[in-house]
């Protein structure tokens, strides 16, 4: 009697058991389908935004980056993915700027840490969620991401041209009135008694240095004691000179 009602309770038990797997196959007959049909449907593929898929060097719509090459971005790099090569180009006031030669990036060996993005102080760097990078050699994950020709340094305007001159031709008279004031001090001349104040007459190389530091209060201030010191070596040397209506003494 036993076994009987043993033998019905696993039977209860395993009837049971096939309906609610049955539940569970019929609610998969109605539930739509997710299968993506790859890559029939790659036009309107939907890809998470977050997904990972390469590093991008980001360009404007002029064709310009916003990459300085300061090289932070390979130094977080925790793997060695990403390499710089850089190169100097002289600007047109003479001064010497770093910029980017080649940006090359290994996909192989990339974790897609996000470090680079991160710490980038320009924001030129993203990643695209591009996941199409299948290739047949591993050479090919080695990618330049500058890839738009780079441009050439903007030529200056007249104005920056003039600007430029005049403060080079300012310099150049400091640097001479300097280097009298610092002969004139070696020689051991005294200086000469000091006169009411006057504004010593500007010459145009005077004019166009004063001109070109107008706004910048220190500048015009170095340029003016300059212009005052040469005047002041000028009125020495010509005191210092002997005159012409002077008697000469018989030996």
């Amino acid at each position: 009697m036993g076994s009987v009602k043993e033998y019905f309770s696993n039977l209860g038990s395993g009837i049971a058991s096939l309906v609610k797997g049955m539940q569970v196959t019929g609610k998969e007959f109605i539930t739509p389908k997710i299968t993506e049909q790859y890559p029939d449907n790659r036009d309107n593929l939907p890809v998470a935004d977050r997904f990972r898929a390469i590093l991008t060097l980001k360009y404007d719509d002029e064709g310009n980056h916003k990459c300085i090459a300061c090289g932070t971005c390979e130094r977080v790099c925790p793997n060695g993915t990403i390499t710089l090569d850089t190169k100097m180009v002289e600007t047109w006031d003479g001064k010497k700027k770093k910029k980017l030669d080649k940006y090359i990036y290994d996909l192989g060996s990339c974790t897609f840490c996000q470090l680079c993005v991160t710490n980038c102080p320009t924001d030129a760097l993203e990643f695209s969620n591009d996941f199409e990078q299948a290739v047949f050699t591993r050479g090919k994950l080695v990618k330049q991401l500058n890839y738009l020709p780079e441009k050439e340094e903007p030529k200056p305007t007249p104005e920056q041209i003039a600007k430029m001159q005049a403060e080079k031709e300012a310099k150049i008279a400091a640097a001479k009135a300097a280097a009298a004031a610092k002969k004139a001090a070696a020689a051991g001349e005294a200086p000469a008694a000091p006169k009411a104040a006057e504004a010593p007459e500007l010459d145009e190389k005077a004019k166009k240095a004063l001109a070109a530091a107008a706004g910048d209060p220190e500048k015009e201030a170095k340029i003016r004691a300059a212009l005052e010191k040469a005047a002041k070596l000028k009125a020495q040397k010509a005191a210092a000179a002997p005159s012409a209506d002077a008697p000469k003494s018989d030996n």
